[in-house]
């Protein structure tokens, strides 16, 4: 008997156990109307929440992986086009140099022609100046050896006869 001994909480009567459980009854029917919905509701917006941010970020991370994608595509396609761009310019570049090679060599062709030309005619200019100079000393040296050999009135008797002599055989 001692179960006597203890406090009526833990062994209530009949009474007392009637009106708690009514009492419970009630709060678990206003949590029932009120509570557990609104509870539920939160739990159900939570987790519609969760699904749809793993949702979105699903969507995000298929996003990145199309923009890494065309991000790899984008980089491929700008390097093709920088070779393509370094290979015309190596194009240009040779063409240009075979130009200016092409035009020095026409040029330096034209200047050799005009050196040439130039010297020719420096040439002639001084074969025509020697000429004359030789001309002029030798009718100098005729003039002198003439004036040199006719001093004398016999002198110049005797060269006429001989160039007389000389026309007439010729004939």
């Amino acid at each position: 008997m001692e179960s006597m001994n203890l406090p009526a909480i833990l062994t209530p009567d009949f009474g007392l156990f009637f009106w708690m459980l009514v009492a419970f009854l009630v709060v678990f029917l206003i949590l029932a109307k009120f509570g557990f919905p609104v509870i539920t509701g939160m739990v159900e917006e939570r987790k519609n929440f969760i699904d749809e941010s793993l949702r979105k970020a699903h969507e995000a991370q298929e996003r990145l992986a199309n923009i890494e994608k065309e991000g790899e595509s984008i980089l491929q396609e700008a390097r093709e086009k920088q070779a393509l761009i370094l290979k015309e310019a190596a194009e240009s570049r040779d063409a240009i140099v075979e130009q200016a090679q092409q035009k020095a060599r026409t040029e330096g062709a034209r200047l050799l022609e005009e050196a040439k030309a130039a010297i020719e005619q420096e040439k002639k200019a001084a074969i025509a100046d020697i000429r004359q100079q030789v001309a002029a000393l030798s009718v100098e040296i005729a003039e002198k050896v003439l004036r040199q050999n006719l001093r004398d009135d016999k002198s110049q008797m005797d060269l006429i006869d001989r160039m007389l002599d000389e026309v007439s055989t010729e004939k």
